[in-house]
Formats: C-alpha cells, structure tokens, sequence
C-alpha cells in the first residue's frame, strides 16, 4: 500500500466510506453491489480507491470469503458515524431519499392503512409503496437495500434472515378461508376449523416467497385432519393467481381482509379464532426519518384499533407468542 498524503491535504469521498460500509455489511461484493446499484467492478474500485488514499488494507479478499481487515475493523465505526452525520445534514435540508415500503399486495389493508397514516403524519417524507408478496421475499430484497420496509410474519422467517432484520409487532389478523361458491361450506357465515376436517387448503406449499405463511398454515392445521394443498404454479399478479384457484378448486387459507375474487367467498374462520401475526420489519442498523414516522403511525394504529389484543379463545402459533 502506498503511504498516505499529507492530512491536511487529504479528503474522503463520502461515497467511498459508504462503498466500504455496505460491503462490510454484506462481506459479499456482489450483494453489496447489488444493495448499491453499481456494478461489482466500480464497487471494487471504489474499496481499492480507498484503500489507497487511507494507506491501509480493509478486506481480505479470497475466492470463498470477504472478511474485514484489524485497519477494515479500526474503520467501520468511523465510517458509519460521518455517513450518519451526513444522512442526517440532507435529511435537515429535505434531500431525505425516498423509502420503499413493501405492502405485500395491493389490497393489504393493514400495511396500507399504516403507510397512509405515516403520510399523513409527515407529508414532508416521500413513502413509496412497493408489491413483492411475501416477507420471505422481501426479506432479500430488505437486505440488499432494494427494500427499506415490509410486512408479515417475522417469526416465520428462517433464523439467519432474523438475525438481519429488526421488526415491530403491529397487529394479529383475524384469518379466514376463501371457499368456491358452490362448497357445501359457503352457506356457513363463519367456518369453524374442525369443519375443514379432511379439507385440502391451498396456503402458498412451494411458493419461495410465503414460506412463512405455510408454516403458519402447517402449524395451525396440525392435528385438526387438514391437509395442505401441494404446490400450484407460481402466479403474477391477481389475474393469474384467480385463474390457477379457480382451476384448482380448493379452499385458500387468507385473512379477513383478502381481496375478493370471482365465484367465490370469504368466511372468517372459528372454534378458535386462529390470528396471523404482522410485523413491520426493516433492515437492521436503517436509520431514515420516514421509518421512525411508519414506526409511529404502526404503533398509534396499534393501540387505537385493539389490533394486538387476542380474543378469548383466539389463537396464534406458539413460535409467535
């Protein structure tokens, strides 16, 4: 490494701190990249740039594994105290980037009443709805920086990707099923679970993005005769997930609030209430003055609605609670 100029002279691109920063993160080149939207090779220069103007080597670099240097680890909390300084000096002079919050579907009523009350609490702040649906599927785009927030089942995320990630409980859905209009169960204005007795329920089996949601099916189904429907083909959007159902004709675990959909109909489900827990979850270490606004508006919904409290005879996962 080349000895480092003179320190009055010196000056460090914010932009390569945060290069660095993200790729001690992710110790992965590629992710961090990807997190950075640049390509791997600019992100590399940038690190090697920096390297240079510090005179010290901040990654060992093998073909397996990226890991910090002592100079790489001496430097990470430098580093993150003058971005924060300057994320803050932007946010002080309204240059606060956008936050991309994932409502899941388009029709999510929980995420959605919750990111409409954060903007009506600081209209200031630009909160921008994104659809991935599924918090699994979420969850990586959360850690790449292509998400800032989402919403769903923390518990059921795999351990390592909860390890990455904060999350905030903000409400236990009360579930239901969807059934075809002509089930003998349709009649029914609430569907008590032991009904579905030797039903086979469709809850999302084989879909990489909702691993979380058949787990909850799959812990709620579990010695009550009901089977888990195997896995259908992956949809996108409405139109193709209606059109798969309706060709599959099995009842569709959901909650109460799921869009309709043709020929059929929403029953709420009882004999106990089963309850779906949703968190808004975040990427670990994200400061942004519109996460701390979502964090607000989720927690006032909370408490004004009663949306944690559990009935009398209501049920969430043991996992969850």
């Amino acid at each position: 490494m080349p000895a480092p100029g003179p320190v009055g002279h010196r000056h460090l691109d914010p932009r390569l701190l945060r290069a660095f920063v993200t790729v001690a993160d992710e110790l992965h080149f590629t992710r961090a990249a990807a997190r950075l939207y640049v390509a791997q090779q600019a992100l590399s220069r940038d690190v090697r740039r920096l390297e240079r103007e510090l005179g010290a080597e901040l990654f060992v670099r093998s073909t397996r594994q990226v890991t910090l240097t002592s100079d790489g680890e001496r430097l990470l909390p430098y580093a993150r105290r003058v971005l924060a300084a300057q994320d803050e000096l932007l946010d002080a002079f309204g240059q606060a980037r956008p936050l991309l919050v994932d409502l899941n579907y388009r029709d999510a009523i929980t995420a959605r009443r919750v990111l409409h009350r954060a903007r009506e609490l600081a209209p200031e702040h630009e909160l921008m709805a994104r659809y991935e649906s599924g918090l699994t599927g979420a969850a990586a785009e959360l850690l790449a920086g292509r998400l800032d927030a989402s919403f769903g089942r923390y518990a059921g995320l795999d351990p390592a990707l909860r390890g990455r990630l904060d999350h905030q409980l903000v409400r236990h859905e009360p579930m239901a099923v969807v059934l075809p209009d002509d089930h003998h169960l349709a009649s029914l204005d609430a569907v008590p679970l032991a009904a579905l007795a030797g039903e086979t329920v469709y809850a999302g089996a084989g879909n990489p993005r909702t691993p979380e949601w058949t787990d909850l099916a799959r812990r709620l189904f579990d010695g009550r005769g009901i089977e888990i429907a195997p896995p259908a083909p992956l949809a996108v959007g409405d139109e193709e997930f209606e059109r798969i159902m309706a060709k599959m004709r099995h009842p569709i675990l959901a909650v109460t609030d799921f869009p309709p959909m043709p020929r059929t109909v929403l029953r709420p489900l009882v004999d106990p209430v089963p309850l779906s827990p949703v968190s808004l979850v975040w990427r670990r270490g994200l400061t942004h003055p519109a996460l701390d606004t979502l964090r607000r508006a989720a927690a006032e919904l909370s408490a004004g609605e009663g949306w944690l409290r559990v009935p009398e005879g209501g049920w969430v996962p043991d996992a969850d609670a």
